[in-house]
Formats: C-alpha cells, structure tokens, sequence
C-alpha cells in the first residue's frame, strides 16, 4: 500500500512538474488564436446564399450525428464521392463501401459540411503552413525580414502557375502541384545563387531578393501574352492568393503535408534554436550548419508549398506572424513554433472573414485583406524597434 501510495504522489509530482514548464503567454495566445478561429468560422459559415444565424451554424457544424460519424469523415477525408440528388435527402457513399449509407443531413448541415466548412479548414492550413514556413525561414537566414515571399518559393510558384495557364493550358487540372514544384525549384535557385563555399544569411536573402524580382518581372510580363479575361482573372486569384470555391479536395491535398511539415518543425525547434546562436557556435556544438540549413530550408518550402498549392500567393502571412509570436512568447523555437502553428490560422480565418463580407456580394482575394492587415503592422514594427532585419 505504501509503495503505490509513493508511486502516486511521484507521478503526481511529474504532472505539476510538467504543467509547472507550461507558459502562460503560449497558452494564453493559443486559447485566444483558437477563439479567433472558431468564431470567425461560425461567421464563414452562416452567410451565403442559404442564410443561417449563429446559432444554426453552431448546430449544423457541432451536430453529434455528423461529428462524430466515423463514415462522414472517411466519405470526406478519403474522397469519397457526397451524392444528393435533392439537398436534404440521405448521401449514399459511392466509391468506399458499398451499400452504406451516410446519415440523412438537412438542407443547412449539407450546406454547411460540402460547401462552407472545407474554406474554413482550408484557411486554418494555409495560415498554420506560411507561419510556420516564415518562422523557420527567419531562424535560417536570421533575418526577421525573411519570408517565403523573400526567398523566392511565392514568386516561383506564381510563374509557374501563369505559364501554365496562358502556354501550357491544357495541365490546368494540375496546376496546384505545379505551383508546389515551381516553389521548391525557386528555392534551389536561391541556393544555388548564394553558394559559395557554403551559404550565409546575408546571400541567402540577397539571392531571394534577385530571383524574387527576377520571377516577378515575368509574372508582370505574362499577362501580356494572355488573350482570354477569364484566364487573366484566375491567374490574378492565383497570385494574390484566395481561398473562394475551396473543398474537400483541398483539405485532402493540403493536410498530409502539413502534417508532415508541422511535425519536422516542431521535432526541428532545437536546431532552429542553435542557428540562431550563429555559425560558429553552432559548428562548436557539433552541428553540420550547411547540411541543417538545407534541411530546415526544406521543410519551410515543403510548408509553403502546401499552402501555395491550394490558395496561391497569400502574402504577409508568413512574414507577420512570427513577428506577431515572438513578441508574445519571446525567440525560443519550442514555443514560437507552436505559436505559430495556432496563431496562423487565427489570422488567416480572421482575414478571409473580411475578405468575404467587405464587400459583400464581392469576394475579394484574402492576399488583399493580409496585406492591407499585415502592411500597416509591418510599419509599427520598425518604427517600434530600433533595429530591424537581424535576429
């Protein structure tokens, strides 16, 4: 009796020792960010053509029935095809088993759960992915300025994404993976452009900032060669960045990168931590820089090509956040990463909310709404701080 008794108040030790290390300005931010993007999601979803109050949004998107239905998510998550021959009747699966059935919805759940809730998960990856893909990218360059819009992953994939719509056509059904690839291939420009016996911050921007212009000259002059408006448009959503008709199919193309992304980062934050200490004490400690960097590096493209895949070029995000993060919790990569990761969507949903009711019934690209969001803020820090650009 003694002994488990002992054995109690040991273990109980560890979990106050635990909840001891837990920050109150970390966990204050996430509790806030998670407010942020629950409310503005309830927002999303009750406006439209089918018009709902609050109160049926809530019902609609926390209807037990719904939520938890393990066949409702397979269907879903999984591609499943939603068959509804008339809004309100029973969904019949069509691809995953045969003969189930999905619970019978009514007209606002389905309306809800097929339509509106995809944006809104959509722009909780998108934001989680370019925060965090800006965080590690300041710690790689330590550089406070860098994002990957700097760094030449936004403007890459936007190239691509315009050659393929105005020259290459008829790829359109493939276009998020192309602006995915067009991403990491601008990256490994901007590598290739500051090696030289190895990298540094400084080449590191430097070259982001050449291939960025460079890139955007291009997307400028593409434009030109574009002879139908209906392209014109799409190509000019796609730069900007918006989250109007998002799916499931987006949630399904994002979400397994972003998981993989938002582990490496957080498994990762010791060696952003290190980084930040400078080259040579990062070498004194026994760590490849050049070999960390490239894989850190890699991560952030893998995070910001998730994002860029499914909503194109949003700028700001990636920028702005970190800032946002660090000036709550403070530099260390254990807790600013996580910031991020909720952070992030906070703004995100936040900004595509404004961007769907501004002037409603007109969506207006969210990259507008983040950067006339994240511009003014950006000019507050460096009137704020006395130095500004190195970490």
């Amino acid at each position: 009796m003694a002994s488990r008794s002992t054995g109690a108040t040991g273990a109980w030790s560890r979990v106050r020792a635990w909840l001891g290390t837990i920050d109150a300005s970390l966990l204050g931010l996430c509790l806030a960010s998670i407010g942020v993007v629950v409310a503005g999601g309830l927002v999303q979803v009750s406006f439209g053509a089918y018009s709902m109050t609050i109160v049926e949004a809530w019902r609609a998107v926390f209807d037990p029935q719904i939520l938890f239905d393990f066949r409702v998510w397979q269907v879903l998550l999984l591609g499943g095809q939603v068959n509804a021959d008339v809004l309100g009747n029973p969904l019949a699966w069509d691809s995953l088993v045969v003969d189930a059935t999905l619970p019978e919805m009514n007209k606002g759940s389905l309306i809800v759960w097929t339509i509106r809730l995809p944006r809104v998960l959509v722009g909780v990856l998108v934001g989680m992915n370019l925060a965090v893909s800006g965080a590690i990218f300041q710690a790689v360059t330590r550089n406070e300025l860098a994002s990957p819009f700097i760094l030449g992953v936004s403007s890459g994939a936007g190239l691509t994404i315009l050659l393929t719509l105005v020259v290459f056509s008829g790829l359109s059904t493939l276009l998020p993976l192309i602006a995915a690839a067009g991403g990491a291939v601008a990256f490994l420009v901007v590598y290739a452009i500051a090696w030289k016996n190895g990298t540094s911050p400084v080449r590191l921007v430097l070259a982001g900032v050449i291939v960025s212009t460079v890139f955007g000259s291009l997307q400028t002059a593409m434009f030109f060669f574009a002879e139908d408006i209906g392209i014109v448009q799409s190509a000019i959503a796609w730069t900007t960045g918006s989250l109007t008709g998002a799916d499931w199919e987006q949630v399904r193309m994002a979400l397994p990168w972003t998981v993989v992304a938002m582990a490496l980062s957080l498994f990762s934050s010791r060696q952003l931590n290190v980084l930040l200490l400078g080259e040579n004490t990062a070498r004194s400690l026994g760590m490849s820089v050049e070999k960390v960097r490239f894989a850190l590096s890699g991560v952030a493209v893998l995070a910001a090509s998730a994002s860029i895949a499914v909503a194109g070029i949003v700028g700001f995000v990636g920028l702005i956040v970190p800032h946002m993060v660090r000036n709550i919790v403070g530099s260390d990569y254990r807790k600013l990463v996580v910031g991020c990761v909720f952070a992030g969507p906070a703004l995100m949903v936040g900004a595509d909310v404004g961007a769907r009711l501004a002037l409603n019934p007109t969506q207006v690209p969210v990259g507008i709404v983040t950067g006339l969001v994240g511009g003014p803020y950006f000019l507050y820090l460096m009137r704020k701080q006395q130095q500004m650009g190195e970490i």
